[in-house]
């Protein structure tokens, strides 16, 4: 027998919105919404937030998980490119034309703002249709989640305060990167737009924005300090810019 004086709980909430409730606490929770406006407010707010975020990217949320962004490259990563690099070399040996071989291997591999960007866009797609489950740290923990990734990426990983262009920080998460760990930070808007921020390793010197597009997602590109930037949002560059310029003068306040 139920309960009904139970209160209500955040999971519950966010179990009821996606449909994941269990039916016998189902009248429980239809009854506090209507005695807790506040809390009925919410729930609304995060119905249209997710039918907003569903008609935007319900055909990339079908894609499977990108190779590039499971975390077993992060071992597997170093030691398949020195096994594609013997197996180069040795075939360039063969061809009797080791200097042609390289320079046209060269001029094929990916640019690093190809592969900085082609990464972070492909975990700004994957992970901005989640409602519930968008971060492995939530943005209130904003100290720990900073602690955590600078430890496992190895350089100083500041999530900025971008407040002041309307985001708030819903939190972050680690990922395989281009040469190594990379961290990826989320931030939302009032009406449900959501930015990036992954930040990886790189050997490139310090570069200017360059922008990138697929689809209907927008993407600057910078390095320095060793580290690549990319923050991610939508089709309005104007506004793109206005926030990664906000990131990076922020990086460049605290040091990168």
């Amino acid at each position: 027998m139920n309960d009904h004086n139970i209160p209500v709980t955040e999971d519950e909430l966010h179990a009821f919105v996606d449909g994941e409730l269990p039916p016998e606490r189902r009248a429980d929770v239809e009854a506090w919404l209507a005695a807790h406006p506040d809390d009925a407010e919410r729930v609304q707010s995060w119905r249209t937030m997710a039918e907003m975020l569903h008609a935007r990217y319900d055909g990339v949320a079908q894609e499977p998980v990108p190779a590039r962004l499971e975390l077993e490259r992060l071992e597997r990563r170093p030691r398949q490119w020195l096994y594609g690099a013997i197996a180069a070399t040795l075939v360039a040996f063969v061809a009797g034309g080791t200097a042609g071989w390289v320079a046209h291997g060269a001029a094929n591999a990916p640019s690093t703002f190809q592969s900085f960007t082609e990464d972070a866009l492909d975990a700004h797609r994957l992970y901005v249709v989640e409602v519930r489950h968008p971060v492995e740290v939530p943005g209130n923990e904003r100290d720990h989640l900073q602690a955590w990734l600078t430890k496992r990426c190895g350089w100083t990983v500041f999530a900025p305060n971008l407040e002041a262009s309307g985001l708030k920080l819903v939190g972050g998460r680690l990922l395989p990167g281009p040469n190594g760990p990379a961290s990826f930070l989320m931030y939302e808007g009032a009406s449900g737009e959501r930015f990036t921020i992954y930040t990886a390793k790189t050997e490139s010197g310090a570069t200017q924005m360059r922008y990138a597009k697929e689809d209907k997602d927008g993407s600057l590109f910078w390095a320095d300090r060793g580290v690549g930037y990319v923050v991610t949002g939508g089709a309005d560059r104007d506004r793109l810019t206005r926030v990664a310029q906000a990131v990076y003068d922020q990086a460049e306040k605290n040091g990168g």
